[in-house]
């Protein structure tokens, strides 16, 4: 019997997953000239050099080794303090496990606690990752709509209307990416009442947690139903060291021990020097008077586009009040898909947006902006939407 040859071979799976609308276009814009990129939700800051000098400082101090999977113990011990300090929350350190950024954080909720045949409700719109990752984990996926006229949070009705037997864990993530919505409290209280009523996880996905706006304030779901929630978090944002790749969970003892034990097999641990650095952006009190300054600065610029936008034809935008997006609206009457928008504003505005639709198919007839870019560039990039789209 012959084989027929092949030059590879490919898993199903991997067809699954879609390639991220929000890289295509980035990749797009980077082949045209003259084009400003409202697209990366990436903070234009370089890192704090406290932090930087700390990693360098380790490096030299020996740290290349490996270390423990959950990772170093005084980095956990920190990450608890901060809970404590922030929150109130009393979080054991062997209940947190270093990860690779929050994408390796929800990968490893995805894959602990889900399988066939499981359902998980990820709200519509959402962020990019959480559908792919219920695909790998081969779970069902169950969507639920924000809703303007509800400030795009969720609504508790809605959520439990949508619960099945079959559902094991809601996924949030406030405050919000793409709509900069955020969390009130007693939303925050009536979803943790409702996981616990039904026995369901949350994975909560928190890493704009300090960027809000207009007195808002960031409710930690770990404090509300600490037996059933995943947190997730991140440094990339928080003090702008996306390329480190550094974040970490808290979840339940007989959890994260699970979790522990698949990340040892995805990555080992997360690089040992830049824990280091972890503690010190922690536990530096520089490292927060950075984020005081970027903060501010979001807040500027969050001032000076929705002023813009405020003018524009055609577009009608959210107030956010958290994260450093605006979710705006397309005017129907133009008959354009959020995908044609934006493909409308890269090719007549030379500026990037995403379409709504990347985020699930509530998004359609939104784009999002990010204003994760200098007021000079944002400025020019209002300018040239506007001058575009008053010749609609």
């Amino acid at each position: 019997m012959r084989y027929k040859k092949r030059k590879y071979f490919l898993a199903g799976r991997i067809n699954l997953i879609q390639r991220s609308k929000i890289r295509e276009l980035f990749e797009k814009a980077k082949k045209m000239e003259n084009v400003i990129s409202l697209g990366i939700g990436e903070p234009d800051f370089d890192t704090p050099d406290v932090i930087k000098e700390a990693a360098k400082r380790a490096i030299d101090e020996g740290y290349t080794h490996y270390t423990p999977n959950a990772g170093i113990p005084e980095f956990r011990e920190a990450i608890a303090e901060y809970y404590k300090t922030h929150y109130k929350v009393d979080i054991s350190p062997n209940d947190i496990i270093v990860t690779a950024g929050a994408y390796e954080a929800t990968y490893l909720a995805f894959q602990t606690l889900l399988e066939q045949d499981d359902d998980v409700i990820i709200p519509d719109p959402a962020f990019v990752c959480y559908v792919e990752d219920a695909k790998i984990a081969e779970a069902g996926i169950l969507r639920i709509p924000l809703r303007e006229e509800n400030e795009f949070q969720i609504d508790p009705d809605e959520l439990v209307e949508a619960i099945t037997k079959r559902t094991r864990m809601l996924v949030i993530n406030y405050p919000n990416n793409p709509t900069g919505a955020v969390l009130k409290k007693k939303t925050v209280k009536a979803i943790a009442d409702i996981a616990e009523d039904y026995n369901l996880y949350i994975l909560s996905d928190e890493p704009y947690e300090h960027f809000l706006y207009e007195g808002a304030k960031h409710y930690p779901m770990i404090k509300y139903a600490p037996d059933n929630t995943i947190l997730a978090n991140s440094f990339s944002k928080t003090f702008a060291m996306t390329g480190w790749r550094l974040g970490f969970t808290i979840a339940p003892t007989q959890v994260i021990r699970d979790m522990i034990k698949l990340h040892a097999y995805v990555i080992g641990n997360v690089t040992s020097f830049i824990q280091i650095a972890g503690i010190t952006a922690l536990r530096d009190k520089r490292s927060w008077e950075a984020l005081d300054a970027m903060r501010q600065t979001y807040a500027e610029r969050r001032k000076l586009v929705l002023h813009h936008l405020s003018k524009m034809p055609h577009i009608t935008p959210f107030r956010p009040k958290g994260a450093f997006y605006l979710w705006a609206k397309i005017d129907p009457e133009l008959g354009m898909s959020s995908e044609d928008f934006a493909d409308w504003l890269l090719e007549n505005a030379g500026v990037v947006v995403i379409p709504g639709t990347a985020f699930g198919k509530a998004g359609e007839g939104w784009i999002r902006i990010s204003y994760a870019t200098k007021k000079s560039q944002l400025t020019e990039a209002m300018e040239r939407m506007n001058e575009a789209l008053s010749k609609l």
